[in-house]
């Protein structure tokens, strides 16, 4: 397959399926950052618009369909609450707490681990459903923790980010390009989650067995990826 006419394709394909792994460490490490710099000059000659689109794009995919794990502590916090105010309330502290992270992370300023992130973030969707399930509705201090949470997932943002390299002349704004990306995605995961509950379930959507059914399956399933994520 050839991306000869679509830069943008080719770029996020070399990202996401070209990468070649080495046995030695060191010369795995030194193929990857060749590679970057390579994807960073090839950016750096588009066009300030073609930019947008690919860090909009890589920052959708990076939660649909790619970042099943964020898809549902989103779909955690869906199901906490029927009403609008509150699960707007713990939305804007998730967007505002990766969004400080995730530029955190991208100007170098803080560095944790893959091995480190990835089983909390996994243990922050175990914690959203266990409070789905004791408490009838989202309690006080909700928004608190899904404001720490939203920390952890801006470290998974940024190492997605940081595998793209960011040209230095456009930094600030592909960021924000690529947030954009995320913040479309997890709006569209609230709409398809709202829509397909309304058309099977009609108006039992909102019953309290259905979002503790519904609860308990996310927890099952970041229980199995936080054993995983440690034992890897």
């Amino acid at each position: 397959m050839t991306y000869s006419h679509n830069p943008e394709g080719f770029i996020i394909s070399e990202i996401e399926q070209g990468q070649i792994l080495f046995e030695n460490k060191q010369l795995d490490e030194e193929y990857n950052a060749a590679v970057k710099r390579l994807r960073i000059r090839k950016l750096t000659a588009m066009s300030l618009q073609k930019k947008f689109i690919i860090f909009i794009k890589a920052g959708f995919n990076h939660i649909i369909p790619k970042g099943l794990d964020h898809i549902l502590f989103v779909l955690g916090l869906f199901f906490s609450s029927i009403y609008f105010r509150q699960l707007l309330l713990q939305v804007t502290a998730f967007t505002f707490a990766h969004s400080i992270t995730l530029v955190l992370s991208a100007n170098g300023i803080i560095n944790i681990q893959a091995n480190i992130v990835e089983p909390l973030i996994a243990i922050s969707i175990v914690w959203i459903a266990i409070e789905n399930c004791l408490f009838k509705n989202p309690p006080k201090w909700r928004w608190i923790i899904v404001f720490i949470f939203g920390l952890l997932h801006g470290l998974g943002f940024a190492s997605v980010l940081n595998n793209y390299g960011l040209p230095n002349e456009n930094f600030i704004s592909l960021l924000l390009s690529f947030n954009v990306g995320v913040e479309l995605g997890q709006i569209s995961v609230l709409i398809i989650a709202f829509l397909l509950l309304k058309l099977f379930f009609k108006k039992k959507w909102n019953s309290k067995k259905l979002r503790l059914f519904m609860s308990i399956c996310i927890g099952v399933i970041g229980a199995f990826w936080v054993i995983e994520r440690i034992f890897q």
